[in-house]
């Protein structure tokens, strides 16, 4: 079966970008089996509610939601389990210093095939108060509404 190239994406999280400033981020592989992979290629995966954490010196991501394969029977494992992510040493040693700096998170973005392979967006992220929600929220209606006018100058 030849392998597809390009990126497809499979599982966003939007919200992170809402409630979350993003300092940096990683492309990182993820372990998995057989089954997660078939479910992951059929969409069903939700990552709106994990994040990923260094432990023993590895990074995990927590939370990711890989829902069991319809065929997959005896084969199929948790799909709340912690699924280890592939990052090279230095990456790892780097996410965890800045992880526990304070208020920062690590949070995954999206979720995607690239050359058939599943990889996930890892994000260094600083959470935002609710004045900081409300300010990009302005900022948003400000620059819509400048299209908007500029639209209608045309």
């Amino acid at each position: 079966m030849p392998v597809k190239k390009g990126v497809k994406p499979v599982a966003q999280n939007r919200k992170a970008r809402h409630e979350y400033f993003i300092e940096d981020t990683y492309e990182c592989g993820i372990e998995l089996v057989g089954t997660e992979v078939k479910s992951i290629r059929a969409g069903k995966v939700n990552i709106k509610d994990a994040y990923a954490q260094v432990k023993g010196g590895q990074a995990y991501v927590i939370g990711m939601h890989v829902s069991p394969y319809e065929q997959g029977n005896i084969f199929n494992r948790d799909p709340f389990r912690s699924r280890r992510l592939l990052l090279h040493k230095r990456e790892i040693h780097k996410l965890q210093a800045l992880s526990q700096a304070d208020g920062y998170s690590l949070i995954p973005l999206q979720l995607y095939l690239k050359d058939g392979l599943v990889k996930l967006e890892l994000a260094v992220a600083k959470g935002k108060k609710l004045y900081d929600k409300r300010h990009t929220l302005a900022e948003r209606d400000a620059q819509r509404d400048m299209e908007r006018r500029m639209k209608n100058v045309d």
